[in-house]
C-alpha cells in the first residue's frame, strides 16, 4: 500500500467519523424538536386577558399635548393625548386601539377612524402613532391639520388584539410597516412588567428612511439582554450595512424565522399588511405552531379571512341591500358583509373595520347574522355589524 493510498484511507475514515457524528447530532436535535411541539400541542396557550367594559361610553374630549415625527421620510407623525377634563389617563389593554371621530375638509359629514395604540399602559398621557396615507382623508388630516392643544373626540380603548404584559413566557412579536404600533405598546408592556421576559422583535420595512423607532429598540436591547430586536430591509439603501445599519435583508417571513428562532413554545403576535399574514400565518402553522399561540391582526385594522384553516365549506346564502335593491349571492369564502358590500359597490359606511367603532351598524330586516368573533361595539338591537358579520340565514339588510 502506498503512502498515499494510506493517506486517503485515514481520510476517509475522518470524513466517515465526522458524518455519522453530525448524523447523530442532526437526529438528537430533531427528537428534541418533535418532543417539543408534542408538548407545544398538549400544552394550552396562555389564557386571554379579560377585556374590562370600555373606560367610557361614546365620545370624549382629549387635548394633543405633543406631536413628534418618528421616522426620517416624515411619514409617521405621534400624537400625545390627555383627557381635556384634566381626569385620570384611562388604562387599556397593550394591542388595543382608539377610535377617533373626526371633523376632515372636504367631508360632509365627521369621519371615523381607528389607530393603535404605540405605547404602554400607565403613561400620564396616550400615544398614537398615524402614518401619512397619499390617500388617506384621517392620516392627512392628522399630519397637516392637527396641532398641539387641539381637543380630539376620542372612544375608549378597545380591540381584541393584545398581550397580557404579566406572563413570563416567551413571546415573538412581529411587525411589518406601520404595523409596529401595537407591537411596540406590547413590547414596553412587557418590558416594564417583567424586564426579564424572553421578547424576540421582528420589524420588516423597506429601508432606513421607514424605520420607525429604531433608537427606542435599541435602548431597550441594551438595557434588557432578553429583548432580541430583528430589523429587516427589503430594499435596503444603498450605502447601508447589513449587521450595521440593519440584521436582515429582505422580508420577514418564516425562514428567518426557523433560522433566528431557539426551539420553545413561543406565542407570536403578528400585525402587519394582508399579504404578510396571508403568508406567514399559515407558514407558522405548517412549521407546527399550534393555532392557538399565534394571534394576528392586519393593520388598519382591516378584515381578515380566517388564515387558520383555509376555506370553510358551507351553504351558500341570499343577502338583500333593500336601499340599494341589491340581492347578491353571500357564500362561505366572501368574508365579511362589509366585503360583500363593497365587492358590489354597494356604499356603506366603516371605521374600524373590527368590531369596536359602530359606523358599519346596519338595520337588519330579516335573518340571523352570526360574527367570528366577539365585537368590542355593542350593536342596538335589530341591527348588526357588517364588518364582523356573517349570514346565518338568508338576509335582508337596509343598506
Amino acid at each position: 500500500m502506498t503512502t498515499l493510498s494510506l493517506f486517503a484511507l485515514i481520510l476517509l475514515g475522518i470524513v466517515l467519523q465526522v458524518g455519522v457524528a453530525a448524523l447523530v447530532a442532526f437526529r438528537k436535535h430533531w427528537l428534541a424538536y418533535e418532543e417539543l411541539l408534542d408538548r407545544a400541542s398538549d400544552v394550552p396557550a396562555r389564557p386571554a386577558v379579560a377585556v374590562t367594559p370600555p373606560a367610557w361610553t361614546g365620545y370624549r374630549p382629549f387635548r394633543v399635548i405633543a406631536k413628534t415625527i418618528e421616522d426620517a421620510a416624515g411619514s409617521v407623525c405621534s400624537f400625545r393625548l390627555a383627557p381635556a377634563d384634566g381626569g385620570a389617563v384611562p388604562s387599556f389593554l397593550p394591542g388595543q386601539f382608539l377610535t377617533f371621530r373626526l371633523s376632515v375638509a372636504g367631508s360632509d359629514r365627521p369621519i371615523v377612524r381607528c389607530y393603535s395604540l404605540s405605547d404602554r399602559p400607565g403613561m400620564d398621557t396616550l400615544r398614537v402613532s398615524i402614518k401619512r396615507v397619499a390617500s388617506g382623508l384621517s392620516s392627512n388630516h392628522f399630519h397637516d391639520h392637527v396641532r398641539e392643544g387641539d381637543i380630539l373626540d376620542v372612544k375608549a380603548p378597545s380591540g381584541h388584539f393584545h398581550l397580557d404584559p404579566r406572563g413570563d413566557g416567551p413571546v415573538v412579536l412581529i411587525a411589518g410597516g406601520i404595523g409596529v404600533t401595537p407591537l411596540l405598546s406590547m413590547a414596553a408592556a412587557c418590558l416594564h412588567e417583567n424586564p426579564d421576559r424572553e421578547i424576540w422583535f421582528f420589524h420588516g420595512v423597506r429601508d432606513g428612511r421607514e424605520r420607525i423607532m429604531g433608537g427606542v429598540l435599541a435602548e431597550w436591547a441594551e438595557r434588557h439582554p432578553r429583548f432580541h430586536p430583528h430589523l429587516s430591509h427589503s430594499r435596503p439603501d444603498a450605502d447601508a450595512v447589513e449587521g450595521r445599519d440593519f440584521h436582515h435583508r429582505g422580508h420577514v417571513d418564516i425562514r428567518l424565522l426557523r433560522l433566528s428562532l431557539p426551539l420553545k413554545p413561543f406565542d407570536f403576535h403578528i400585525c402587519g399588511p394582508r399579504a404578510m399574514l396571508e403568508s406567514l400565518v399559515p407558514a407558522l402553522l405548517d412549521w407546527g405552531v399550534p393555532s392557538a399561540r399565534i394571534h394576528y391582526e392586519a393593520f388598519g385594522p382591516a378584515s381578515l379571512p380566517n388564515l387558520e384553516s383555509g376555506p370553510v365549506p358551507g351553504d351558500p346564502f341570499t343577502v338583500t341591500f333593500a336601499r340599494s335593491r341589491r340581492t347578491v349571492t353571500w357564500t362561505p369564502g366572501a368574508g365579511s358583509l362589509l366585503e360583500v358590500a363593497e365587492a358590489n359597490g354597494i356604499p356603506v359606511e366603516s371605521g374600524c373595520r373590527a368590531g369596536g367603532c359602530g359606523m358599519c351598524q346596519t338595520r337588519l330586516e330579516s335573518g340571523q347574522v352570526t360574527y367570528d368573533q366577539s365585537p368590542d361595539f355593542d350593536p342596538e338591537p335589530g341591527t348588526c355589524l357588517l364588518c364582523l358579520g356573517r349570514p346565518k340565514s338568508n338576509l335582508v339588510l337596509s343598506a
